[in-house]
């Protein structure tokens, strides 16, 4: 609606404040100085000129009825609503009255049509023709009776409208007042932090930038990159048709400190047979360091409230240079619990690794607030580490809305791992939930287990002021479909209050009869244990004896790998994560390896 537009539309501009800039004989810029700016394109030059006349028309208009209302904001705001309300009042009115003058008319010509009647009954007329015009008389004088019921139908509603739209008005415009006023707030606090953060790498970028650069010849963030967006709103967001015109405007101002060795003349196509190296015999263990560049992100995430994210176009600054392909491919990297658990005689032993397996994907979690590239539909991810760890995985893109794909991997171990997985995002404001939908599948080859699990809602905290972190949440179920046994993990949520250890997870592995044999214990960020269940533990003091006795000879199922060295300045990745956008051969044209975006990103050049 049209009282909705000032809140919540994204991507409007307002004309009040708007600049509306002539490029050239067709071209035209309309921006409000900050997030939104739109290029427009006209046939011809008449075209162009009846367009910006229009538009500078209606933004005077735009800026006297700003200047009519009163001063300040929020009273601007009631006073626009104030004249709709009166406006659409005065039409309802102006529509009664309508109906009014047809109510008389309708009476005057009911009386006329009457009195014709009338006169025609004294006529001399046949028997069958006088009672046809007493019919024709009565419906002419009900017809009389409903108009006039209707005009007074109409009347009272409008009374109810004129009553109730100030009741209506006044709550509305308490909501919208008190909405301004977090929504001022809250960017008050987000600049609040902007500049604390600027002030602080003010204090700390030239050591530290000195020391994180002098170590390579490839590093893309040199010391002339450190702060680029100095200014508030120019540099932190680009819509997607600056970009487009961004190498020529903007290449000799920003790409001056990028990779000495690849000239822009050479195409992605080439860069990318260019480093293909023998990735057989030696894996990288490093990338080019993440280039420096602030954000305030209130600017951008105050418009998504409440959206679906995969439906917004987000600036490069959030993402990480890996595609989400490569991060489901990640849950493979403590692919030995599922060597073990193929080993294991006992079905409830194997629920134990893989139930450590579940957890330990979240592992690469931790530290990695950035989101992963949305993939395009069709796009593919292959992995083969037959040789090395006897597994390979391909990934594909299967639906783009809503984003959803499908993993398969296999290995010589013994087993098969796939998943469909769609994600579901909602930001909240103050956090952002992000829930896999879909089901992983794991089947162990020699003895015909097969398990089933599903994944628990992640939630990416201050979202606009502080450090951003992550935490895990909600309960998995993994179910053994041939033996009946279950296991159930809980994923503990984060509280300040709590005197729990952070990120824990606790689980209980049981027989189809619900019987618990096994208990895990640990956290999804360092390590998983169990402990066998004694047969006989009721709920006697001597029970919780043995229990305790069961804690202390508790088994390591799993622990976390450390970082690689520098890991801060390479989006927190694993050394796992580190090869998986290494160019390869013998990689299918669809690979995430050879998107150019995440390829130019990983290089640094994020313009």
């Amino acid at each position: 609606s049209k009282a909705e537009m000032r809140h919540t539309c994204r991507g409007t501009i307002n004309l009040a404040t708007a600049n509306i800039t002539v490029e050239d004989s067709c071209n035209f810029i309309i921006s409000n100085g900050g997030a939104q700016t739109y290029h427009l394109k006209a046939s011809s030059e008449v075209e162009r000129q009846r367009w910006v006349t229009a538009l500078e028309l209606a933004k005077a208009k735009a800026v006297k009825m700003l200047e009519e209302s009163d001063d300040s904001g929020d009273e601007s705001v009631s006073q626009t609503d104030k004249t709709e309300l009166q406006s659409t009042l005065r039409t309802l009115s102006s529509k009664v009255e309508d109906l009014s003058t047809c109510n008389d008319l309708i009476a005057k010509h009911g009386t006329a049509l009457q009195r014709s009647l009338s006169e025609l009954e004294t006529l001399r007329l046949p028997a069958d023709s006088t009672e046809k015009i007493k019919q024709v008389n009565e419906r002419a004088t009900l017809f009389r009776i409903t108009s006039n019921a209707m005009i007074n139908a109409c009347r009272d509603f409008l009374m109810l409208a004129q009553t109730h739209s100030k009741k209506w008005q006044k709550s509305l415009q308490h909501e919208r007042d008190q909405r301004i006023r977090l929504e001022e707030t809250l960017e008050q606090l987000a600049k609040q932090h902007n500049h604390l953060e600027r002030a602080f790498r003010g204090a700390t970028v030239l050591p530290s930038g000195a020391a994180g650069t002098g170590g390579s010849a490839k590093d893309p963030c040199c010391a002339t990159k450190g702060d680029v967006s100095d200014e508030d709103d120019d540099n932190e967001f680009f819509d997607a048709p600056e970009i487009i015109t961004m190498p020529e405007t903007m290449g000799h101002k920003r790409t001056g400190s990028n990779i000495s060795g690849t000239s822009s003349d050479i195409s992605l196509d080439e860069q990318y047979k260019h480093q293909v190296e023998d990735t057989k015999k030696e894996k990288r263990t490093r990338i080019p360091y993440k280039p420096n560049y602030s954000l305030n992100l209130w600017s951008i995430m105050k418009n998504c409230i409440g959206k679906e994210l995969s439906k917004i176009p987000m600036p490069v600054n959030f993402n990480e240079p890996l595609s989400m392909l490569q991060r489901l491919t990640e849950d493979l990297e403590y692919h030995e619990l599922l060597d073990r658990a193929a080993k294991c005689e006992s079905s409830l032993e194997q629920l134990c690794y893989v139930a450590a397996f579940t957890v330990s994907s979240y592992s690469t979690t931790v530290y990695r607030t950035s989101k992963p590239f949305n993939p395009l539909l069709g796009e593919t991810f292959e992995l083969d580490r037959l040789e090395e760890n006897g597994y390979r995985s391909l990934c594909e893109q299967v639906s783009h809305h809503p984003p959803a794909a499908a993993h398969h991997a296999d290995s010589r171990h013994g087993w098969t791992l796939r998943q469909e997985i769609k994600i579901t995002s909602k930001f909240r404001g103050k956090y952002l939930s992000i829930m896999p939908l879909g089901t992983i599948h794991c089947v162990f080859h020699s003895s015909g287990h097969h398990y089933t699990w599903k994944k628990v809602t992640t939630t990416v905290q201050n979202i606009i002021v502080g450090k951003l972190w992550i935490d895990q949440s909600g309960e998995i179920e993994i179910v053994n479909h041939k033996t009946g046994d279950k296991c159930n993990l809980k994923f503990v949520p984060y509280s300040y209050f709590s005197r729990d250890v952070a990120r824990k997870v606790t689980g209980e592995v049981m027989d189809p009869s619900g019987k618990v044999h096994f208990v895990l214990l640990g956290t999804w960020d360092e390590k998983m244990d169990c402990y066998k269940v004694p047969a006989a533990s009721g709920d006697n003091g001597d029970g919780r004896q043995r229990a305790h006795e069961a804690e202390d000879s508790r088994v390591l199922l799993w622990k976390r790998n450390p970082l690689p060295k520098y890991a801060e300045n390479m989006y927190y990745f694993s050394e796992l994560a580190l090869t998986l956008n290494a160019p390869e051969s013998g990689t299918a044209p669809t690979d995430s390896r050879r998107r150019p975006d995440q390829r130019l990103m990983e290089n640094g050049r994020w313009d």
